[in-house]
């Protein structure tokens, strides 16, 4: 084949993805203002979106040709199982989510096996082993003796339950991602391709670059800064971590802290509003309250992790002599108010809409979008290029299309599990248990509850753990008399854990690659840099207040002031190595007595 129609075809492939990307924009947007839509209508429209995705646009080297063409089959046949129940959803309610005929069998099993791999594609094979684990269970289960068996399930009732009914891949976690999740994806898509990542990092670095361990505090404030788009700690890894971990090892950084002060940093993207890696309006829906409810609960937690990281980053500074960045490297002022409304015109009207003319954050979203749409038309000297607006456009659908693509796996495939322990029972029969095993006790059933979330933490994403250990562990907690509220934070917070402790480690070894250090080493300082990541959950257990600013600001406020107090002391023992090992303990204790005595 020449180069010429190498180039055609390359030309024709780019068109077609690009207005494929359009399409799949445009569909989330439209939903927005199109009123109400069926569930078996808007649902499976969106998985026949991001299907392509994953069998068809995404690149992989690796793949084998079986694979590939297996993909394509089981696209084709996942693409006509998903038109199917558009077409047929009036009828298809009619059933209670019983299959009738061979066809809807089919279309049942389909849709299920596309799923699963669809999930393995998009983020390896724990969370759909673990699905296949649960389907495996609903089918044989019955065959368990003892408690953890549960009675035979019609086939029919199994996989229509799961298919054509609201009670599996098209449940309400589903709705979630097509109506809410996928409209902040495509609103951080865009500020990303635009002038606002640029934005963030020259804030950071004009902030925080002069300081004592400067670099490292800008890698704090632009994790801050962009995870509150992004939602991701690998993508934040990936993004700030590209320029701040080089910089801080050009400044004489040791690697292994330059790696580790990314790796938190990261980390903490998810906890921080407003978007919360999607985990803030999966809670909203699953608590029934307000979006800006939960902003209000996750702030003084977020500020109270990124403080900690910032003190132990200082403290380090101290021990290894690191130097602020030098003067080239910090941008000017006119640099980073010229940069400044790219992210402040649409976060502006974003949180405007959202909190003070109580919009939805759907609606609240796309006003952002369209406003950061628009300012694409021009860079940061302002000047309007409809050229570069054409091509920021193009990148910004497709670069949405591919995340939406992502999370919809992870949410589509975890519906699944959760399905299942909707119909079998099994959760209420986990539940059972963990509370014998607690004898009574909160804190035996925060151990529980906490060990949990991080072994499943370890083999499948944040917002998976979060959803999967709050539908099991979620009614224990509250029946010990914690608020709902606080036990969703809880959960959300320790399905984090395994970000930065091994085994699994996903942002350390990402941060490690980067770095060209060992991981383990890494680990360790993530681990102390991070410890308010073990903490602050069971800080906001103790002080409730601190979750509650709206109610009750000022004693909030003492909260968080009080905890600070305790966290610098368990970081200083932490880190700081110029003390004793006597003195560090006592200095340890000293602060978690602080953290953990209610206010």
């Amino acid at each position: 084949m020449n180069s010429g129609i190498k180039n055609k075809l390359w030309i024709n492939t780019h068109i077609i993805v690009a207005c494929f990307a359009f399409i799949t924009v445009a569909f989330h947007i439209y939903l927005i203002f199109t009123g109400l839509m069926p569930n078996l209508v808007s649902r499976p429209m969106h998985l026949a979106l991001v299907l392509p995705w994953v069998f068809l646009f995404r690149k992989d080297d690796n793949i084998s040709k079986f694979t590939k063409y297996f993909g394509y089959a089981l696209l084709a046949a996942a693409l006509f199982s998903s038109f199917y129940i558009l077409l047929n959803h009036a009828d298809l309610e009619d059933q209670y989510g019983s299959l009738e005929g061979p066809l809807q069998y089919f279309v049942a099993v389909t849709l299920i096996i596309s799923v699963l791999e669809m999930a393995r594609r998009a983020i390896k094979l724990a969370l759909p082993l673990t699905a296949i684990i649960a389907l495996a269970y609903g089918l044989f289960g019955y065959l368990i003796p003892g408690n953890f068996g549960h009675q035979k399930i019609p086939l029919d009732s199994f996989l229509g339950t799961l298919v054509i009914a609201e009670g599996g891949i098209y449940g309400s976690l589903t709705g979630i991602s097509v109506n809410i999740i996928a409209v902040f994806v495509i609103l951080g898509a865009f500020v990303g391709v635009g002038e606002g990542g640029n934005a963030f990092m020259a804030l950071s670095t004009k902030l925080a670059g002069k300081l004592r361990g400067g670099a490292a505090k800008v890698s704090i404030l632009a994790s801050a800064f962009f995870g509150s788009v992004s939602g991701s700690a690998s993508a934040n890894v990936a993004s700030t971590g590209a320029f701040t971990i080089p910089t801080m090892k050009r400044l004489n950084y040791p690697s292994s802290l330059a790696a580790a002060v990314e790796a938190v940093a990261s980390t903490g993207g998810q906890i921080m509003p407003p978007l919360m890696g999607a985990g803030a309006f999966i809670m909203a829906e699953l608590l029934g309250v307000k979006y800006s409810v939960i902003m209000a609960a996750a702030i003084f937690p977020a500020l109270l992790f990124f403080l900690t990281v910032w003190i132990g980053i200082d403290i380090f500074a101290k021990k290894y002599k690191l130097e602020a960045m030098k003067d080239e490297e910090i941008p000017t002022l006119k640099l980073v108010l010229q940069l400044a409304p790219f992210f402040l015109i649409p976060f502006s009207a974003l949180l405007i809409e959202l909190l003070v003319m109580n919009k939805t954050p759907q609606y609240s979203a796309a006003t952002a979008i369209f406003i950061t749409i628009f300012l694409l038309l021009v860079d940061r000297s302002w000047n309007v290029s409809l050229k570069r607006w054409g091509t920021k456009f193009v990148q910004g659908t497709i670069e949405a299309s591919k995340q939406i693509s992502i999370i919809a796996s992870v949410i589509i495939c975890a519906s699944i599990i959760i399905g299942v322990l909707n119909i079998t029972g099994v959760g209420v029969k986990i539940t059972s248990e963990i509370l014998y095993l607690s004898g009574g006790q909160l804190w035996l059933a925060m151990i529980l509850t906490a060990f949990a979330c991080l072994v499943l933490g370890m083999e499948v994403p944040t917002t998976a753990a979060y959803i999967i250990c709050v539908s099991v562990a979620g009614p224990i907690l509250e029946q010990y008399g914690l608020s709902a509220l606080q036990t969703h934070l809880f959960i959300f917070w320790f399905a984090l854990l395994s970000t930065i402790t091994p085994p699994v480690c996903g942002t350390v070894f990402i941060a490690a690659g980067i770095a060209q250090t060992n991981w383990l080493s890494v680990a360790s300082k993530a681990m102390r840099l991070g410890v308010g990541l073990y903490l602050i959950p069971v800080a906001f257990i103790a002080n409730q207040y601190l979750i509650y600013p709206e109610k009750h600001f000022l004693f909030a406020l003492l909260s968080f002031i009080k905890i600070s107090i305790g966290l610098a002391a368990v970081s200083s023992a932490l880190v700081n190595e110029s003390h004793s090992k006597i003195v560090r303990f006592l200095i340890f204790l000293v602060g978690l007595t602080i953290i953990l005595f209610p206010f």
